[in-house]
């Protein structure tokens, strides 16, 4: 934890009223520190749901104007709206107002920042926490759900120290452990343990239902099939921007995932068991040891 006393905002301009930009509002209300919230969502009913539900206090009628004012601003929106979302706003962002994402994805978000904000890029903490649900809309929100998550912060050679340390303090008070990398290392490693397992559970999803039999074989599907699985329900079109957005990386990873398959496949068609089973053991063994969010560093 940071020694840093957190920062009190006066003004959050939220930019997309869902899940996930929702959460941080509530999280930053609940831990006093925010005095007002004003949002923006392309949909003006989600905006006018989350006044009702107390998620903002008021509501703007354009991105620009919920950033005018505010002393942070957070952009909740699918990574391909992102620099749209920039261009929209960069005339109000002030030097010293502290602008995050939440996008899976950073070096297509770090590169649309240092595009359109230029001058003003130093005040960006690009940011990705790894929290989320299945579910999405702004009725979901939840103060806890980045409580006891990792959130990944990729600054830049441009990004103001003052400003990251404002970003780490603020996301440690909302019981947050804080994890910083380059937006290279961050998309290599999110395509590996995110990205690739989400086209995974598509695809396999899609192969089963694509049978004649599917619908009964689905049917059969015990615990260990909904644990695989669950993650193929998540939202198609924010899941859409980030395979595309991170292709280079997730097509290397699959390319990997494919050598690894295709090798067991082997020794399954030549009846290899011993060798089968030392490969089924040495993945048994990783994964016994894996720890959610390790305490390992990552430079």
């Amino acid at each position: 934890m940071s020694n840093h006393k957190p920062p009190v905002f006066e003004q959050l301009g939220l930019i997309g009223c869902g899940l996930m930009g929702g959460s941080f509002a509530l999280a930053m209300k609940r831990a006093g520190l925010v005095k007002r919230v004003v949002g923006y969502s392309k949909s003006p009913s989600t905006t006018e749901k989350a006044r009702q539900l107390g998620v903002i206090d008021v509501e703007a009628p354009s991105a620009l104007l919920a950033v005018s004012g505010a002393d942070i601003v957070l952009l909740a929106v699918p990574v391909a709206a992102t620099e749209a979302t920039f261009k929209a706003i960069r005339n109000l962002v002030s030097p010293s107002c502290l602008l995050m994402d939440v996008g899976s994805t950073k070096r297509d978000v770090v590169d649309a920042a240092r595009r359109v904000l230029r001058d003003q890029v130093g005040c960006f903490v690009p940011a990705h926490p790894i929290a989320g649900r299945e579910v999405a809309g702004v009725e979901h929100s939840d103060p806890d759900l980045y409580r006891g998550k990792q959130v990944i912060l990729t600054p830049i050679e441009r990004t103001q120290s003052t400003q990251l340390r404002r970003a780490a303090d603020l996301w440690e008070a909302l019981g947050s452990h804080v994890v910083r990398m380059s937006p290279e290392a961050h998309d290599a490693a999110f395509a590996a343990v995110s990205h690739l397992p989400h086209l995974i559970a598509f695809a396999l999803m899609n192969s089963i239902a694509g049978q004649p039999q599917g619908r009964e074989f689905l049917s059969l599907g015990g615990p260990g099939f909904r644990d695989f699985s669950r993650i193929a329900a998540s939202d198609p079109k924010i899941w859409r921007d980030i395979l595309m957005a991170n292709r280079e990386e997730l097509l290397a990873q699959s390319r990997l995932f494919q050598q690894s398959l295709q090798a067991m496949e082997h020794l399954i068609s030549t009846g290899d068991g011993e060798t089968l089973e030392g490969l089924i053991d040495h993945a048994s063994h990783t994964r016994a040891h894996w720890r959610l969010g390790g305490t390992r560093s990552t430079k």
